[in-house]
């Protein structure tokens, strides 16, 4: 009877300490602290997220995120490390967006991207900006922040504001550093 009375008092004892053990790991690990409120608010969540903007069937943009938030019953998507590339009326690939964050509004199909903001056009000219916004129905790359534009051959263009096509093509500065804007074309390859 010692032997068994000895077993079950340390089995539990065994038992008592695992508990105490468990108790302590579950009460630290299941605290999950949000740093943005937006998660709260998702209606869904997607990870490696792709969508296609058209118009008319026509493709004009493709945009991809690591995350994608999706609020406003899906009216909205809230991307995390965003990548869109822009299409010709031909379907040519015309540049390629970069940014840390960006909105999708899917009724007006309006992106909106900001956080180091770059644009690269087929044929080597950088934009970058913090924020910019693309207007699907305009076909459009708008921003009233600051901008700096840089083509092949080290020339450079900087300002406040522009409005351009998605190639690059045909920059409207809305504000110079130093004076008014203008309309500045390009030229092809």
């Amino acid at each position: 009877m010692r032997r068994t009375r000895g077993s079950v008092a340390a089995l539990f004892a065994l038992t008592a300490a695992l508990a105490g053990a468990c108790a302590d790991v579950g009460s630290s690990s299941t605290t999950i602290k949000s740093t943005d409120p937006i998660l709260d608010s998702a209606d869904q969540v997607a990870f490696g997220f792709r969508t296609l903007v058209t118009d008319g069937g026509l493709l004009r943009a493709e945009v991809f995120a690591d995350t994608a938030l999706f609020l406003d019953q899906n009216t909205r998507v809230s991307l995390r490390v965003a990548h869109g590339d822009f299409f010709s009326a031909t379907g040519a690939k015309e540049a390629t967006l970069t940014a840390r964050r960006g909105n999708l509004d899917t009724r007006s199909n309006v992106l909106e991207a900001w956080g180091d903001v770059v644009i690269t056009s087929v044929d080597g000219r950088v934009l970058k900006s913090p924020m910019v916004r693309y207007v699907q129905s305009q076909n459009q790359i708008m921003s009233d922040s600051e901008f700096v534009l840089s083509e092949p051959g080290e020339k450079e263009m900087s300002g406040i504001g522009f409005r351009t096509d998605p190639s690059l093509n045909a920059v409207q500065v809305l504000k110079v550093r130093s004076g008014r804007g203008g309309t500045v074309r390009v030229p092809g390859p």
